[in-house]
């Protein structure tokens, strides 16, 4: 008996040390999938620069939709039509989210871009646990942000970047409810890859003529890259994460994307912050961890 109540407990052991590394490796992806999402957005300020917004954003969505698209091989000619829908409606998201959110960083700092667009899948949880007390999260969030516009002796920005910030959070939001819709509809990764190419076709009118013209050589190397960096790659890496860590987990570590954002615009684009900027982080931070807590409860 004492025999076996021993190696039930190095089972116990066994199992609860290999549940500990495999959370432990999922939320080191999810760190590196932010940083690679944020850092990636301020590596595209010289891209934004040269093609503009929307052609940034078309040649990075063209890029991603052309690799996943080899890589995937989805089966086109067997979708049904309300796989077409929402592989539809998820990449006119995509398309008009990303455009938006690269026009946003164009015009104001990337930490506060982030925050604002945070904002989004913020007020999504909290809808989708109910209102009540979970109302003072987007509160407290919204309160970080303003605290994040101010650099102490005036607003930062202009309010054009603050709308389009606005925009990719309504985007972002919607993003999320298509998201969780085509992953019943689709297998692995076809229905990233068919909203992808339809992402690229959606910003083609917006971006083409401007980006074209001016691409050369170095310049397919760079987007590729930038392609690869986000959104490839942070996708791929969340994926392999939510297999090995609770949605909980999960989105308690998502919460530091808007630091992540802000720390990525110091250090690529010299972008400071004062002590109150700092303090509207950690508001947006806290508040996106109060709410993942709250869902729990």
């Amino acid at each position: 008996m004492e025999d076996r109540t021993n190696a039930r407990a190095g089972t116990l052991a066994a199992q609860a040390s290999t549940a500990f590394d495999s959370v432990a490796a999922g939320g080191l992806m999810c760190l590196m999938s932010m940083s690679s999402i944020q850092f990636g957005a301020a590596l595209s300020s010289s891209a934004i620069a040269t093609y503009g917004s929307a052609g940034a954003s078309w040649l990075r969505l063209a890029f991603a939709a052309i690799i996943l698209a080899i890589v995937v091989r989805p089966r086109m000619s067997s979708y049904s039509r309300t796989q077409w829908a929402s592989a539809l409606a998820l990449g006119a998201t995509t398309a008009l989210m990303t455009m938006s959110f690269f026009s946003a960083i164009e015009r104001i700092p990337l930490g506060l871009a982030v925050a604002i667009d945070f904002l989004g899948p913020l007020t999504v949880a909290t809808i989708g646990y109910g209102f009540g007390r979970r109302l003072v999260w987007p509160l407290v969030a919204a309160l970080g942000v303003l605290a994040l516009a101010h650099d102490g002796e005036g607003w930062v920005g202009d309010p054009l970047g603050v709308l389009f910030a606005f925009g990719a959070g309504t985007g972002w939001a919607v993003y999320i409810v298509l998201t969780k819709r085509i992953g019943a509809s689709f297998k692995g990764l076809e229905g990233l890859a068919m909203s992808l190419m339809i992402a690229a076709q959606v910003a083609t009118p917006f971006g083409f003529a401007g980006a074209v013209p001016k691409l050369d050589a170095f310049g397919l190397i760079e987007m590729a890259g930038l392609a690869i960096l986000v959104p490839l790659l942070p996708y791929a890496l969340e994926l392999i994460a939510l297999r090995r860590m609770p949605t909980a987990s999960f989105g308690i570590l998502m919460s530091l994307e808007p630091a992540i954002g802000a720390l990525a615009g110091f250090v690529i684009l010299a972008q400071p912050m004062t002590l109150l900027q700092m303090a509207g982080t950690a508001l947006v931070v806290a508040a996106s961890a109060g709410a993942t807590f709250s869902a729990r409860q």
